[in-house]
């Protein structure tokens, strides 16, 4: 099984997002300053889109550095929806910009007059920038799914969107050359639909995260055919699967043959952990719950009474069996809502009893007539 919450992805999130921020300031420059030179609205818009990549760039370097602390006494299960936080504040962060472009965009086209007709080198710009951005992209978003981080994979759509909205860039600047100055306006608006739309695909699938939003029902369905396919595993229920960050949590009640070890038990459902956490990749911790019976709807022994006063009663009712002075062990199993009982004695007592079918039935008929006890078997050894 890996481990994706090591050093290596923290360093290899942080050099990835470094190169990236260096970019985003040299680009988002460039934009700004040539955009405002040459005219050209759609390519000044382009600009405030990479320093809206720019500031999230220093989001995801903070992000990471805490997300990736180990856990501890007031967070036992780590630090790692710090991600899924920021991923949220980005694709906020995204939608601000883009109404802001949008805005923008419908007052020039109020008003003609305000439309400005871009110079040719604003072209290049453009150009330049979905070169480096696809580029940034692909080795971002590479880098996200070898260390399943949704923080670096929304970082690398960043750099996607701004490659594509520099396409629609490109367009609009060349139509605007051949005499259509709106068009360069109509691709900015284009652009600010384009970033909202992005915004908010990665604010809707934070927030499935953050209220624990089931699995994907593929993964689900896997998960069950490895549980069942463990030896001593009768059926399960109650499966709960979650994500935090790149990690995916898992919860499963599953059913055993009520009259094993509880030592055999464990066994079983740590089998169980550790096949999910080893074939499927992403799950990075798994609780399992054994059960006798089936407790889903309801558990129909939740008040019966727990050993110590059970075998007090027992003792009381075989007060009058001399033999049951040598009972070795006593065995209860909580089923049907009753509790069943194993007696288990010493073959010796027998040279005292004449037919140990009767001492047992003595032992039987006494513990009956406590109301909770539902069977009682009686063993020599």
């Amino acid at each position: 099984m890996s481990n994706t919450n090591t050093p290596n992805k923290y360093q290899a999130t942080q050099t990835i997002t470094l190169i990236g921020a260096i970019a985003n300031i040299i680009l988002a420059t460039m934009k700004l300053i040539v955009g405002w030179l040459g005219q050209s609205q759609s390519l000044f818009a382009d600009g405030l889109h990479s320093l809206s990549d720019l500031l999230s760039d220093a989001l995801v370097m903070v992000a990471t550095k805490f997300s990736h602390q180990t856990a501890d006494k007031d967070h036992p299960y780590g630090h790692e929806r710090i991600e899924t936080l920021v991923t949220i504040i980005l694709g906020l962060l995204l939608a601000v910009v883009a109404i802001g472009i949008m805005l923008d965009s419908i007052w020039r086209l109020s008003d003609l007059n305000k439309v400005y007709q871009p110079e040719s080198f604003t072209l290049w710009i453009a150009i330049l920038s979905i070169v480096i951005k696809e580029l940034l992209y692909q080795y971002t978003y590479r880098i996200g799914l070898r260390y399943r981080s949704k923080l670096l994979q929304a970082n690398a759509w960043h750099h996607r969107s701004d490659a594509l909205s520099s396409v629609i860039v490109v367009l609009g600047i060349s139509m605007a050359l051949l005499g259509w100055g709106i068009l360069d306006v109509m691709a900015a608006f284009v652009v600010a639909i384009m970033i909202i739309k992005m915004a908010w695909e990665l604010i809707w699938q934070s927030i499935q995260e953050l209220i624990d939003t089931a699995l994907e029902q593929k993964i689900v369905n896997q998960i069950r055919q490895l549980i069942i396919g463990v030896d001593g595993v009768r059926s399960l229920h109650l499966l709960r699967t979650r994500r935090m960050s790149s990690h995916a949590l898992v919860d499963v009640h599953i059913l055993v043959s009520p009259t094993i070890s509880v030592s055999e038990g464990h066994q079983i459902g740590d089998q169980v952990r550790y096949l999910l956490m080893n074939d499927i990749d992403e799950i990075s911790d798994v609780t399992v719950h054994i059960d006798p019976e089936d407790d889903q709807y309801k558990s129909p022994c939740q008040n019966l009474p727990l050993r110590t006063e059970v075998i007090q009663k027992l003792q009381q009712a075989w007060q009058t069996i001399e033999a049951s002075q040598k009972i070795e062990r006593i065995v209860l199993h909580y089923l049907q809502g009753q509790i069943w009982v194993d007696v288990i004695l010493p073959l010796s007592v027998l040279q005292y009893n004449d037919c140990s079918n009767q001492l047992s039935e003595q032992i039987i008929q006494a513990s009956l007539k406590i109301e909770y006890i539902g069977q009682v078997n009686v063993f020599y050894h």
